[in-house]
């Protein structure tokens, strides 16, 4: 049986030019932990390397938190992120 993945949040917006994704938290969300986004029929599994919320930089967003996350490629408003296995 497949294990059930774990939501982490979800990408609201996305800034093309700074390659970050905006992520609202339903699980919280450290430095260094492991993703993967999943939408538009792509994975990408990726270490969360810079946060920030209001363009400060923080280590760990808390549930309900609208973070900003470097990404490694595109992803667009309603791919899901999830804790990597």
């Amino acid at each position: 049986m497949a294990k059930e993945k774990t939501l982490i949040g979800e990408i609201t917006h996305y800034f093309p030019k700074a390659g970050a994704a905006v992520v609202k938290l339903e699980m919280p969300l450290k430095i260094g932990d492991k993703v993967k986004i999943v939408g538009g029929g792509k994975e990408i599994e990726q270490e969360i390397t810079s946060m920030q919320i209001d363009r400060q930089p923080i280590e760990e967003g808390k549930v309900g938190n609208e973070v900003g996350v470097a990404v490694s490629e595109a992803v667009r408003e309603g791919y899901k992120v999830y804790k990597a296995e």
